[in-house]
């Protein structure tokens, strides 16, 4: 395999803990999922989520931030108080449908394959393209799932000699990943949210994002360059962390592929 060009080189990506990640797109900042608050219990119609620790930063640390891509807005482990309150000094956040209207006038919602495009900030040519995604919060079909774990919306970029850039926000539907495939593979940095998440009381304890084994099945779906894993510690509802990680990705041969990111 050659090596990269520069252009499609890994770029860093700085992580904060639970689904919170940093780095820098043709000029860009963008900010995954922003939570900031310390360890606490967070009241949710179903359940409680309880965070176990806090973040490896704090906004103060993050510098400009163009483009929040947000997952999802209803619950605390994607967006906390303190991501909230993040929201308003950026310009743009991106999220679905649902959040796009609930979260006002600097928030916009992405449907499946919908597409914005971003003037860049590099000098590069041409734009960055930001296109919605499938992602399902649960097992099952996207009907039965979205009344009970709400709607989830994922990220491709793309642009003019910068690498193809997937995150994946909380999908646990690995029919998802091969669609979103099709379309954009190979992948050169997969964003994958894990952590096996799971509630007793939903969905008969089945995880409602991938577990390990499945983040590695997706690697090889997306034929992801680098796999970042996020969205894996800090808060009691995951179940696999970076050992349980590290471990499935390499039993599927898959463990130079992975990067944990930046911490602090």
């Amino acid at each position: 395999m050659s090596s990269p060009t520069p252009q499609r080189a890994p770029f860093p990506v700085r992580v904060f803990g639970g689904p919170t990640a940093l780095f820098d797109y043709g000029g860009l900042r963008f900010l995954a999922d922003p939570t900031f608050d310390g360890p606490g219990e967070h009241p949710a119609p179903a359940v409680t989520l309880t965070k176990t620790a806090g973040p490896d930063g704090s906004p103060a640390d993050l510098g400009r931030v163009d483009v929040v891509l947000l997952s999802h807005d209803e619950h605390a482990d994607n967006l906390d108080t303190s991501g909230r309150a993040l929201l308003a000094d950026v310009p743009l956040t991106l999220t679905t449908p649902g959040g796009g209207e609930r979260l006002g006038a600097r928030a916009t919602g992405l449907a499946d394959w919908q597409s914005i495009e971003l003037e860049r900030r590099d000098g590069g040519p041409g734009t960055v393209t930001v296109t919605g995604v499938p992602a399902i919060h649960g097992p099952g079909a996207r009907e039965d799932v979205e009344p009970i774990a709400g709607e989830v919306v994922g990220f491709v970029l793309t642009g003019e000699g910068l690498p193809t850039v997937y995150v994946s926000g909380d999908n646990a539907s690995l029919d998802a990943v091969e669609d979103i495939a099709e379309r954009f593979a190979p992948v050169d940095t997969a964003l994958l949210f894990a952590g096996a998440p799971r509630f007793p009381g939903l969905f008969g304890g089945e995880v409602i994002v991938l577990d390990s084994a499945q983040a590695a099945r997706a690697a090889k779906l997306l034929d992801a360059g680098r796999v970042v894993p996020v969205h894996y510690d800090s808060w009691a509802h995951f179940t696999e962390g970076r050992d349980e990680l590290a471990t499935a990705f390499a039993a599927a041969g898959l463990a130079d592929r992975v990067d944990f990111g930046v911490r602090g």
